[in-house]
């Protein structure tokens, strides 16, 4: 393990007791962890279903640990596990988001440890689900284990939580838990940990959360394969057309071209330029961390701007032909491509959905037929957390928690359901999480930093005191939202 954490630069002597604390317990951590992450909680794959079960089941044991009352909750097939520590309906009451469930992983691409095999080595714990959102949770429950440690035992606030069990599928059955529960979860402010952190030791309020719409478009050329000696030059190619189509979303600057896409984006303040500004983001370093090789995107922002603050369409997968194996010489009767589009604050789901329906009309080329398939009801429109003293509590837990004098501000570049919550429930949406860009989310060798762990941990357990502080007397009236 690494050196004992301190709280030193910040005078409170509680910031330096929940430390102290944490630190104490960091090998504990570890082990539950470890014991989680071994769980293969893959919600895409329906022979793992009861492998998410046992996750949720995991997960009621190590609530029940600290005397939260606990319940798994069904809509659809995945289980959700809600939790509840309620102490004063006079006092504020907090209800805490994040999930359980994992992306699948390719054990071949794995390097340190295979994915459902934790290792622990140079302050990192590898495995899948590490950082997200397993580590997220589990800093949730320590933090709540250091606050009950200064308070005797004893909440500063009411306490709920939803960790879901499908996030990682597109949350296709959380709006239906949430109106089934809606009298259960009323709440005075949301807590979603869900999220990354700028860089290590330098700790950043969240305070946006980009939308995020799926879409797949397949194109079909021939009635089957074809030979492509016997048929090339005349026949028509859908890799062909399905490119010509991706290739058309960016002009040379990087900016999305689709007609009416960027006229809704709401423009950069002045404001929040400069609180980006203060991050004092160095690309080069962020290029080694994130091991993306290159700077692309839109000209005329910045690296944390085009992350955070402006739009995005990405393809993320691109199928046709032979992907595997040797090739058979045919022009392929179909291809397929899945696309991410990232939204920001002035876009909403549907509108955006009917610029792209136009655009693929507009740009297919003559000779193959097309599907366009956008599933509007699991897209997610962007959040922005309203100034206030929700926030300010926020801004403060963190600064003890990170024992550090001053936290920036930043965004996440997204998704998740922020935006569903918010529609449900008319309160306003904290972000903190404990992740990083080189935790290799989705990706191959995921891991997260002890130390950030931690800090999260300690900021957790602060701001249950900060939002008592500035939240008191208003508990569960937050309650049904505008839809």
């Amino acid at each position: 393990m690494s050196a004992p954490l301190t709280s030193s630069t910040h005078p409170d002597n509680s910031a330096v007791e929940v430390a102290q604390y944490l630190d104490r317990h960091r090998e504990h951590l570890v082990r539950q962890l470890s014991e989680w992450v071994r769980i293969p909680s893959v919600a895409s794959q329906p022979e793992r279903a009861i492998e998410v079960e046992r996750s949720a089941r995991w997960l009621v044991g190590a609530m029940r640990e600290i005397g939260i009352t606990t319940e798994v909750l069904h809509a659809g097939p995945a289980p959700t596990v809600y939790g509840e520590l309620l102490v004063d309906p006079a006092l504020p009451t907090v209800l805490v988001y994040s999930h359980h469930d994992v992306r699948h992983a390719k054990p071949e691409e794995w390097v340190e440890t295979s994915p459902f095999e934790p290792v622990f080595r140079d302050g990192r714990l590898y495995g899948r689900g590490a950082s997200d959102a397993k580590g997220q949770v589990l800093a949730h429950l320590w933090g709540l284990r250091a606050h009950l440690e200064q308070h005797d035992g004893t909440p500063a606030v009411n306490l709920k939580f939803i960790v879901e069990g499908e996030e990682e599928l597109g949350s296709s059955h959380f709006a239906d838990l949430l109106d089934a529960e809606r009298e259960r979860l009323a709440c005075d402010v949301i807590v979603f940990s869900d999220t990354l952190q700028w860089k290590g030791g330098n700790p950043a309020v969240v305070t946006s959360m980009r939308g995020m719409t799926g879409a797949t478009l397949t194109v079909t050329g021939p009635a089957r394969d074809v030979h492509s000696g016997a048929t090339s030059g005349p026949a028509p190619n859908p890799v062909h057309a399905l490119v010509t189509v991706l290739a058309a979303m960016h002009d040379d600057d990087g900016r999305i071209t689709i007609p009416g896409f960027l006229e809704d984006v709401d423009e950069l303040t002045d404001t929040r330029r400069a609180e980006l500004d203060a991050l004092d983001f160095d690309a080069d370093v962020w290029i080694e961390r994130t091991e993306t090789r290159a700077i692309t995107g839109e000209a005329g922002y910045t690296v944390e701007e085009r992350l955070w603050a402006r739009p995005a369409i990405e393809v993320l997968t691109l199928l046709a032909g032979d992907p595997t194996g040797f090739p058979r010489a045919v022009i392929p009767r179909e291809a397929k491509a899945e696309i991410s589009i990232r939204t920001v604050p002035g876009q909403r789901v549907h509108a955006v959905a009917e610029q792209l329906r136009a655009f693929v009309a507009d740009t297919m080329p003559e000779g193959v037929t097309y599907e366009l398939d956008i599933p509007e009801e699991t897209g997610q429109d962007p959040y922005v957390t309203p100034p206030g003293a929700e926030l300010d509590a926020l801004v403060r837990a963190m600064e003890l928690g990170h024992g550090t004098e001053t936290a920036g501000r930043m965004g996440n570049a997204g998704g998740g359901p922020a935006d569903l919550l918010s529609r449900k429930f008319d309160v306003p949406i904290l972000f903190i999480g404990t992740g990083l860009p080189e935790d290799h989310w989705h990706s191959s060798d995921e891991s997260v930093d002890l130390r950030m762990l931690l800090d999260g941990a300690a900021s957790f357990a602060h701001l249950w005191t900060e939002l008592a502080e500035v939240a008191g007397g208003t508990a569960g009236r937050g309650g049904p939202g505008p839809e």
